[in-house]
């Protein structure tokens, strides 16, 4: 039989709001509200005793813009994630905002974000505009996650100076591109394949005793909020008597 045209409209109708309410609870590239402030006590750019454990490269990576996070630092996991911030007051702000990186963890006033000083005069429109936000100290915003972009770099392995060899290895990861975390760190012997998982000690910083010898492979688990996973393996191995201190160019990068 023959569907009538007022019965044809009520299922289009619903099909279209069955479509638009899981387009809604499954959008990547929504912007969520939140409040954002900044580092008070700091010069242009983040800290170098961030909770990541980046160091003085975490206060100066993407020129400075730079944040701490309180939720979206996920024990760790968020460190190293981009994300678009903007404040939403259309007297000073612009469209676009700006894209900082998680280097460190921290909160304040119902805010998810702790940007650099840097930052957070950058979502102004003008500079006698920055100089407005700055003075209001905290101010309303959206955010949403964006993929990290660092042309010219592969991801680098940074020794950390406690590092000591043979018996304790510990690293942070530089440079990762696109919106994935890495979530799983493993140590490969490339001889004989056998393989260490590491352990995220704090931030970023991924440690183990007695790692394995010889040249070693670097694997890295990435992670999406839907749960798909992949690893990605290193192109240049870490040399057999690696030293603290010492940056190692994996030869790969995450394409965005």
């Amino acid at each position: 039989m023959a569907l009538s045209l007022q019965s044809l409209l009520i299922l289009f109708t619903t099909l279209l709001l069955t479509q638009t309410l899981a387009e809604a609870a499954t959008c990547s590239n929504c912007f969520t509200h939140s409040r954002a402030a900044y580092y008070p006590n700091s010069d242009e750019h983040g800290t170098d005793v961030g909770a990541c454990g980046f160091g003085s490269f975490g206060a100066t990576i993407n020129g400075g813009d730079v944040s701490a996070a309180s939720n979206l630092y996920r024990n760790g996991v968020g460190c190293g994630a981009c994300y678009q911030v903007r404040c939403t007051n259309s007297n000073y702000c612009s469209d676009k905002g700006v894209t900082v990186v998680i280097t460190d963890q921290g909160s304040g006033d119902n805010t998810d974000f702790i940007l650099s000083k840097r930052a957070f005069g950058r979502m102004a429109q003008t500079t006698d505009a920055a100089a407005s936000l700055l003075a209001v100290g905290v101010v309303d915003i959206e955010y949403r996650r964006v993929s990290c972009s660092y042309p010219n770099k592969n991801i680098t392995i940074k020794i950390d100076e406690n590092s000591n060899y043979p018996h304790y290895l510990a690293f942070v990861l530089w440079y990762q591109q696109g919106d994935k975390d890495i979530t799983a760190v493993q140590l490969c012997e490339t001889q004989n394949f056998v393989c260490k998982l590491l352990d995220r000690s704090y931030g970023a910083v991924w440690t183990t005793t007695s790692p394995p010898s010889g040249p070693l492979s670097l694997r890295m688990l990435l992670s999406v909020e839907d749960g798909d996973e992949s690893w990605i393996v290193s192109d240049n191995n870490i040399p057999e008597n690696w030293k603290g201190g010492e940056t190692y160019d994996t030869g790969v990068q995450i394409n965005v």
